[in-house]
């Protein structure tokens, strides 16, 4: 009856304020050229290695306009903390997209296999057997795959909910 992907009802959602070590390696994963600072072509080019539309990331420069305080044309760590204190912290909804993100062909569950190839587009190296791995630490039920509430579990574990 009621669809959580539907953005009226992200509000009910839980939010959680994440870890800053966590926050630190995601801001490590956009700095690609680990100079301490986001460019926006970076930012962008994670935007597509993640499979986002080109709309998206030509809506970059408002993202840039909003989260650059210091006006230099970059976001440095303490602007990327602020952006996500000051946007609330991280929703549910914002977990459950990220599901999606890694869910390949939209079965409801995440395969090794799934994993493997999303890291590979983020310029990670790893093996499969890496990935089974992971895979089989976050799989509660034992059944191979990682479910929507056991990546729920996984990715706020490190978390505080609010």
């Amino acid at each position: 009856m009621f669809s959580f992907s539907s953005k009226q009802y992200s509000s009910i959602l839980p939010i959680f304020q994440p870890n800053e070590d966590e926050m630190r390696r995601v801001f490590e994963r956009f700095d690609t050229n680990k100079d301490g600072k986001i460019s926006q072509e970076e930012y962008k080019a994670m935007l597509r290695a993640l499979g986002k539309a080109e709309s998206m990331v030509r809506e970059v420069n408002k993202i840039f306009q909003v989260a650059d305080l210091n006006k230099d044309g970059y976001i440095d760590f303490k602007e990327f903390m602020a952006l996500q204190k000051d946007g609330g912290g991280v929703r549910a909804m914002d977990i459950r997209n990220a599901f999606r993100v890694f869910d390949l062909d939209e079965d409801g569950k995440i395969s090794a296999e799934e994993v493997h190839e999303m890291l590979k587009k983020l310029g990670e190296r790893c093996t499969l057997a890496d990935c089974r791995s992971m895979v089989n630490a976050a799989d509660v039920d034992g059944d191979g795959f990682i479910s929507m509430s056991e990546f729920m579990t996984m990715m706020t574990r490190n978390m505080t909910r609010y």
